[in-house]
């Protein structure tokens, strides 16, 4: 990795970026924002406004993640084989056909294919737009990228999640099909730019002559990767997938906080992610990304501890503030394993097998989201918090041990360290 003189601020990163890293910044916080409008109301729309038990309302969530699971393999391959540009292209609109789909889900089976095409692009439009970013942003400048583009996606995902709140009525499902046709309108904005502006951009590679066949095999045989799919499991087990699960349900059974306290408490995080991501990306620059990940799980466990202490302290003030402490503290960890994991993965996979891995690792992070719910289901279903807490510090650990397993594996340049540095 070469070392780019980056001047400090937006002003400079902005400058430094290429014409077409610059066209897909600009839009991801608009391009987001109909996400924001249906991410927190989804099941609120098909168990409230639809008429479908709980159950099935669940099932029907779950089975959008279970198809992009199933699914993100055989993606990662059309990634590496067509580019990246045909399959942005092809998920943003498989997302706007299962937005439409839900506005109009008056039924079950409808509602399935509505989540059904959402999953598939999931499955594949997280593999594909790094594999694109990766291809246009190079060098010192990916890591601030991805960084920037996580905190603009914030932005638009907590913009959008307040203007649904004052609009959505559960009484008026217009207002529901309205914000899911918002959503389908603004996942077309990828679609616009590949066809207009960035036609020429296709996220591609071609084998070089003397490398293996490309394959996941080939991609698991990488230094590294292992560990890097591991810890991608177990920190979105203890991360991600209890943002949407364990969190709310501990801070209601526990906390004894009330709704509009875990609803701040999202606000909070998003907030956090908004306002500190791009003095983060400053500090952590020339740094061991690796080095960043534990200061990071660091950061964590310190969250987790805080929402075990609302537990503590059931129903007063106190309990409030630690349970928005939580997400709080953890929305800033995410600051720091945000830029630096997709960087690693990145830099680690060659040109032509980067959508295998990109997929490979989206599916990591996948799979720990389905496992973190089952995780906190069960231990808190079995009324045990405590147990539930020292398992989110007990995969903590488990991180740490990959990191550092990480770490000896990969090269200085792969773990963020000019090219300077390295060499020494």
């Amino acid at each position: 990795m070469t070392t780019v003189d980056l001047a400090p601020g937006i002003r400079g990163f902005w400058a430094a970026l290429p014409r077409a890293g610059r066209f897909l910044l600009s839009t991801v916080a608009l391009q987001h924002l109909g996400r924001g409008m249906t991410l927190p109301f989804t099941i609120i729309y098909l168990h409230e406004v639809r008429g479908f038990s709980l159950q099935t309302s669940g099932a029907l969530m779950a089975m959008i993640a279970a198809v992009a699971v199933v699914l993100a393999a055989p993606a990662g391959v059309l990634v590496d084989r067509v580019g990246a540009r045909y399959i942005v292209i092809a998920s943003s609109i498989s997302q706007s056909l299962g937005a439409v789909v839900m506005a109009a889900a008056t039924t079950v089976p409808v509602a399935a294919l509505g989540c059904f095409l959402m999953g598939v692009s999931q499955s594949s439009g997280w593999a594909a737009a790094n594999t694109l970013i990766s291809s246009i942003v190079k060098g010192a400048l990916r890591q601030r990228y991805f960084g920037v583009n996580f905190a603009l996606l914030n932005l638009g995902i907590g913009v959008g999640g307040i203007i649904a709140g004052l609009v959505v009525d559960v009484e008026r499902p217009i207002t529901f099909e309205a914000i899911f046709v918002a959503d389908a309108i603004l996942m077309l904005i990828p679609v616009a730019l590949l066809l207009g502006p960035l036609r020429a951009v296709h996220g591609r590679s071609e084998r070089p002559a003397d490398s293996a066949t490309p394959s996941y095999a080939t991609v698991l045989r990488l230094p590294g990767v292992r560990w890097l799919l591991g810890l991608g499991i177990v920190a979105s087990v203890v991360g991600y997938g209890q943002m949407e699960a364990g969190f709310p349900a501990f801070a209601r059974a526990y906390g004894a906080v009330d709704t509009r306290i875990v609803g701040l408490a999202f606000a909070a995080n998003t907030g956090v992610i908004v306002l500190t991501q791009f003095a983060v990306l400053h500090r952590i620059e020339g740094h061991r990304r690796t080095r960043v990940v534990l200061v990071m799980l660091v950061i964590w466990a310190l969250s987790w501890l805080s929402l075990g202490a609302s537990g503590l302290l059931p129903a007063t003030l106190a309990a409030a503030v630690l349970v928005v402490g939580y997400a709080a503290i953890f929305g800033f960890g995410e600051t720091l394993l945000q830029p630096t994991l997709p960087a690693i993965t990145n830099d680690l996979a060659p040109d032509h097998l980067r959508g295998r891995m990109n997929a490979v690792s989206s599916a990591s992070f996948m799979g720990g989201a389905v496992i973190g719910p089952v995780i906190a289901g069960q231990l808190l279903g079995h009324d045990l918090p405590v147990i539930f807490i020292i398992a989110m510090l007990a995969g903590l650990a488990m991180c740490a041990w990959l990191t550092m397993g990480l770490e000896r594996r990969i090269t200085p340049t792969v773990n963020g360290l000019p090219e300077r540095v390295s060499a020494s």
